[in-house]
C-alpha cells in the first residue's frame, strides 16, 4: 500500500472536522446527551462524524468506515470480513470538550490486517496535529511545515502521564513500583502523542478504552520509535473479536521494558 499520497488528504479531512467541532465549542452554549453506556454526546461529535465518514467514503469507497458513532450498526459478522478499513473517533475527549479545557482530538486511522498503518491525531483547540504512516516516520505540525518527531530514551526521573478525567483505580499503585517519577495529566489520546514526540516516557492505561481510541496514535508512536503494547506486553490488534473494547495497555518510548512486572 502506498500510503504517502493519502496523508495530506487525511490530515485535511481531520482539520476540516476540527473546524466543525470548534464552531460548536466556541458557541455560547451546546447541549449534551448521553448514549446507552452513559458516555456524553454533543452536536460536535456528530458534525465531525458525518464529515469524516462522508469524506472517507468519497476518497476511498473500497474501504468501509467504522466510527464510534456508527459502531453499534455494524455486526461483527460483517466487519470480521474486512481486511482494510478506516477506524475513526470523531471527538476523543468529549468530557474535556464539555469542560472546555482544549484537550480533545480527532482520530483517524487506516487499519490493515488488524494493525494500524496510517494515523492522524488532530487537536483543533491546541492547533496541533500528529500523523504517521507505515515506513514513513512520524510528524507533528503546529504552525508552518510538519517536522519529524521521535520518542525518547527513558528519562530520570521517569515522566509518567495519565488521564485527566478517568483516574484508574490501579494507577496509584503502579508508579510506586517503578522508582523516581513525575506524574502529569492530559486529556484524550494526546497522552500517547506526548510519548511519541518525546514529552513523556510512559502512558499506562489500566482502564477501559475502545479500539477507535488508540489505533491512530499507535502507528504514530511506533513510527516515532516508541512502543504501544497490551499490558501483558503483547501486540495491540484490532477487529479480532465481537467486542470493540481494548485490553489495558502501555505506551512507552524507545527503551523496551517489561512494564507488566510492576503490576500486582
Amino acid at each position: 500500500m502506498d500510503l504517502n499520497p493519502l496523508m495530506p488528504t487525511i490530515v485535511a479531512i481531520a482539520r476540516q472536522a476540527g473546524e466543525k467541532i470548534m464552531a460548536v465549542y466556541t458557541s455560547a452554549d451546546f447541549s449534551v446527551e448521553h448514549k446507552d453506556d452513559n458516555s456524553p454526546l454533543t452536536a460536535a461529535d456528530m458534525a465531525s462524524h458525518h464529515h469524516i465518514v462522508d469524506a472517507l467514503a468519497a476518497l476511498t469507497p473500497q474501504y468501509p468506515v467504522l466510527s464510534e458513532e456508527n459502531a453499534s450498526e455494524l455486526a461483527f459478522e460483517e466487519r470480521s470480513q474486512w481486511q482494510t478499513y478506516w477506524l475513526v473517533n470523531p471527538l476523543d475527549g468529549t468530557r474535556e470538550f464539555i469542560k472546555r479545557n482544549d484537550e480533545f482530538s480527532i482520530l483517524i486511522a487506516l487499519v490493515h490486517e488488524h494493525k494500524p498503518v496510517l494515523g492522524v491525531v488532530h487537536a483543533p483547540a491546541l492547533n496541533q496535529t500528529w500523523f504517521a504512516s507505515l515506513g514513513n516516520g512520524a510528524y507533528k505540525q503546529t504552525n508552518g511545515e510538519p517536522f519529524p518527531i521521535s520518542a525518547r530514551h527513558t528519562a530520570d526521573p521517569l515522566q509518567v502521564v495519565g488521564s485527566k478525567s478517568h483516574r484508574d483505580p490501579v494507577m496509584p499503585q503502579f508508579p510506586e513500583q517503578i522508582g523516581a517519577y513525575e506524574y502529569s495529566v492530559m486529556g484524550s489520546i494526546l497522552k500517547a502523542c506526548m510519548v511519541a514526540d518525546g514529552s513523556a516516557d510512559i502512558y499506562p492505561r489500566l482502564g477501559p478504552t475502545s479500539e477507535w481510541d488508540t489505533a491512530a496514535a499507535q502507528i504514530i508512536v511506533e513510527e516515532a520509535g516508541g512502543h504501544f503494547t497490551r499490558s501483558d506486553m503483547q501486540p495491540m490488534r484490532y477487529n479480532t473479536k465481537e467486542s470493540l473494547l481494548n485490553p489495558y495497555f502501555f505506551v512507552f518510548g524507545k527503551d523496551y521494558r517489561d512494564w507488566s512486572q510492576y503490576l500486582s
